[in-house]
């Protein structure tokens, strides 16, 4: 059986003990559930500072503890989309109570009490997840006595109805590889975090996507027939349709999330030699 490394907790040395019986390991072990505390933690390719930013987890998110090593990093897998990799043990905790919210503005400031006066302790992105036990105000008061602004925040069931909306809000932000969140995000991040505020589970990566998302829809060469929320997919690159004229997508040749007109994408990945390679609509 082939599995992807990239979300599968195996390695040579040392797998899940889920996965006994299916792959080859020197040691299976049960995972031990742990929650992210810090705002955002990266996940890296390596259990090294410059090693490959592949993700990152936002605060509240569950992760699976699988390994840990004597300089500090845990090896784990997330439980929201499943992804593997290193990330500082100092951004983990044992579970706290169940998250009740989650954040809905690109960031929410979490303050030392309920006046915007207050000292900021943290600002926490958008997708964050957080437990509150009781408004005071305009504020809620998180499991830890912080206050976080109502306006900023919504419960768990409550979703978005737009997923381009909730993208468009990242227009301007910089394009960071394996960022996802206002400080830096990457195109597969951008689909994700809009997806999910919508309630719409989406793995990590664009291959992953294009092979999970949607079902494929017939379009011209120039992609006339696209309508808003269809998916373009190139070889390594997702880009959202905006509308019938512009595509909405996080990219390295802004630097930035940018609305770009689709025939000066089109053009440009064409000069790459990189053709489009589906369209999926949702």
């Amino acid at each position: 059986m082939n599995f992807d490394p990239r979300v599968t907790p195996a390695r040579p040395d040392l797998a899940a003990s889920f996965l006994q019986g299916k792959i080859s390991a020197a040691r299976f072990v049960e995972g031990e559930l742990r929650e992210v505390v810090e705002a955002q933690a990266p996940v890296r390719r390596e259990p090294r500072p410059d090693a490959s930013l592949d993700t990152e987890a936002l605060k509240g998110e569950r992760v699976m503890l699988y390994d840990t090593t004597e300089d500090g990093w845990a090896w784990v897998q997330l439980q929201n989309d499943r992804y593997v990799g290193w990330m500082p043990l100092s951004a983990l905790a044992a579970p706290g109570p169940a998250p009740t919210h989650r954040v809905t503005a690109l960031r929410a400031p979490v303050l030392l009490g309920a006046s915007i006066k207050m000292p900021m302790l943290e600002s926490l992105p958008l997708g964050a997840t957080l437990a509150l036990l009781r408004t005071e105000g305009r504020f809620g008061i998180t499991a830890y006595g912080c206050y976080v602004p109502l306006v900023h925040v919504a419960p768990l069931q409550e979703r978005d109805s737009d997923f381009v909306a909730v993208a468009e809000r990242f227009v301007g932000m910089p394009y960071v590889w394996g960022g996802k969140t206002s400080l830096g995000l990457d195109c597969s991040a951008l689909v994700q975090l809009s997806l999910t505020a919508c309630g719409i589970a989406c793995p990590r990566d664009s291959d992953m996507q294009e092979a999970a998302l949607g079902r494929p829809v017939a379009v011209a060469g120039d992609l006339s027939g696209v309508r808003r929320g269809d998916l373009v997919f190139w070889k390594g690159h997702v880009a959202i349709v905006r509308d019938e004229r512009h595509l909405l997508h996080a990219n390295g040749f802004h630097m930035a999330v940018a609305i770009e007109p689709i025939r000066e994408a089109l053009a440009r990945f064409a000069a790459d030699g990189n053709p489009v390679t589906s369209v999926k609509r949702l």
